[in-house]
């Protein structure tokens, strides 16, 4: 809420100040009318302005939310070691992503393709006019193309940041097996330390009599090494971690339009079609010639 009141309230300030400028160079019968005419502008552009942004803003809302999902998914890794648990809290992430996706892909779309032609045809009209351009007659193309350019930029914004994020999740996950691993690990090696080391203290001052018994010496075997079924139960935990990471680091998931996802390649991407799109209206508009 604070972020749509901040940009409607500045970009208002501007059309506002557009607005008294025009009035004092064009003047009418009277200053009421003036101030009329000035009101009437300024409320509708604000209102037509505040649609546009709030739809903006609440599609940042909702990846920000998500984004306190994923980092609630990231403490959860801290505390959790059932795979089957992190597995499902995963897929219910990744379908909450997959019903962003669809229900924004073509508002995403239409903005995306609706702000390039639009801001194509301003510099075209812009570039292409043999005038002065002041602050009177291109005042309302600049106000305009600000607040087109501000809602693309909190879509954007916030699509590339729960993209990244989610993408992120498989590097958690690899920490997560690498500390399990090497956790279960030197436990495993600290109990058979603290076996033999037992074993050659009680041997060095002379607990054990030459005379074992048969029970004496099943306990030492018991004492020395792990049990085929710990290891077995062992090695299927670590198998379960492995396949896990493998299936985050395939399915990282995010913000996808239309199967491409929203994330900083794209976000390259579009600013390359934008900067081809620039310098064709800039080379069929401006002539340089030789005097």
């Amino acid at each position: 809420m604070r972020l749509l009141v901040l940009w409607v309230f500045a970009c208002c300030l501007l059309k506002t100040a557009r607005e008294i400028i025009r009035i004092m160079y064009v003047r009418h019968e009277s200053w009421w009318q003036s101030a009329a005419i000035l009101v009437a502008f300024v409320l509708s552009w604000t209102f037509v302005t505040t649609i546009i942004l709030s739809a903006c803003v609440m599609f940042h809302l909702v990846c920000n939310l998500q984004i306190i999902h994923f980092e609630d998914y990231g403490k959860l890794l801290e505390r959790e070691s059932d795979v089957v648990v992190l597995l499902q809290e995963h897929a219910r992430l990744r379908y909450y992503l997959s019903k962003i996706s669809h229900r924004f892909r073509i508002y995403l779309l239409l903005q995306f393709v609706i702000v390039t032609i639009n801001q194509f045809l301003t510099l075209f009209q812009t570039t292409g006019y043999k005038g002065i351009i002041t602050f009177i007659n291109g005042g309302d193309f600049a106000v305009s193309s600000i607040v087109q350019v501000v809602g693309t930029i909190l879509c954007l914004n916030a699509a590339a940041k729960i993209s990244h994020r989610a993408q992120g999740i498989g590097a958690l996950a690899s920490r997560w097996h690498a500390l399990m691993t090497c956790t279960a690990t030197e436990s495993s090696q600290l109990r058979t330390s603290n076996s033999m080391a037992n074993l050659e203290t009680a041997y060095k001052s002379g607990s054990f009599n030459n005379d074992y018994s048969e029970s004496d010496l099943e306990s030492l075997d018991f004492i020395t090494a792990p049990t085929n079924v710990q290891l077995a139960s062992y090695m299927s935990s670590y198998h379960k971690r492995l396949a896990l990471v493998m299936y985050l680091q395939a399915n990282p998931g995010g913000i996808t339009i239309f199967g491409w996802t929203v994330d900083r390649s794209l976000i390259n991407t579009i600013f390359f079609i934008q900067l081809s799109l620039v310098t064709f209206v800039l080379g069929k508009t401006i002539v340089v010639t030789a005097e």
